[in-house]
């Protein structure tokens, strides 16, 4: 039966990829490396990196796929991420069949840790209701996004006996920040909802392109720096065509 690996590369750093990871690349057989288009190029170039790195196997070749473009939300934010969830579900499923022998070994390069706010198992659990194709999957962990900034701002991300909530931008802004919620990861905010708190009091320890050479970093109290944390984003989005950001808040004197 073919063999997929879900294999956690890191947040921007190759440095970030574990032993386990680099021989999960070297067992498989076809590497298939997303491509997002031209503004985010340097996410597939890096994954390229990562290969001409670490791939020692001589046998391995790169499959590179077009990964479409997620529709805007509609009324439904489900529906939306539904559909475009099975689109690329008929793309893996195409990958699956096309490029792998059935005892062949193939794996799937993603970004942070396949566990945290990315979709590839998900999706993979789609193409296995489908039936079409059969498979064994293995996931192989990586360093988040989470890790990788509290790592950059030299600071633990839990305060003694607390609790720690990750969410997303989407739901800060819903729902603000919890009272029972020490400290709040956010991720996936594409539009600075740390702006919509009231409390300009909490602590933000801000950061992007975590990892990398490009990597910025910022932290203060939100009535300080939130002006200037959306200012560099948004001349940093421009300036690479895309950004990947996250952010850790903290309320005042606790």
């Amino acid at each position: 039966m073919r063999k997929l690996l879900v294999i956690g590369i890191g947040a921007g750093n190759p440095d970030h990829m574990t032993v386990q990871a680099i021989n999960g690349l070297n067992r498989a057989d076809v590497l298939f490396i997303p491509d997002k288009g031209a503004k985010k190029n340097d996410l597939a170039d890096l994954r390229r990196q990562i290969c001409d790195r670490f791939v020692t196997n001589p046998k391995s070749r790169r499959v590179e796929f077009d990964v479409p473009v997620r529709a805007e939300p509609t009324s439904s934010y489900r529906v939306t991420v539904d559909d475009w969830h099975e689109a690329i579900a008929e793309i893996y499923e195409t990958l699956i069949r096309d490029e792998l022998a059935e005892d062949g070994c193939g794996a799937f390069l993603i970004w942070g840790d396949p566990s945290l706010y990315d979709s590839a198992l998900r999706i993979l659990e789609r193409v296995r209701v489908r039936a079409n194709v059969g498979f064994e999957l293995e996931v192989i962990p990586g360093i988040t996004a989470i890790q990788a900034l509290a790592a950059s701002h030299a600071t633990a991300l839990n305060r003694i006996g607390d609790s720690i909530l990750v969410t997303t931008g989407r739901r800060l802004t819903e729902e603000g920040l919890p009272a029972n919620a020490g400290s709040a990861v956010v991720m996936l905010d594409g539009k600075c909802a740390f702006n919509t708190l009231a409390d300009k009091d909490v602590f933000i320890q801000w950061g992007a392109y975590l990892g990398t050479p490009d990597e910025i970093i910022i932290s203060g109290r939100l009535g300080d720096v939130g002006a200037e944390i959306e200012k560099v984003r948004e001349e940093a989005r421009r300036k690479k065509g895309w950004i990947m950001d996250t952010y850790l808040l903290r309320k005042s004197g606790e």
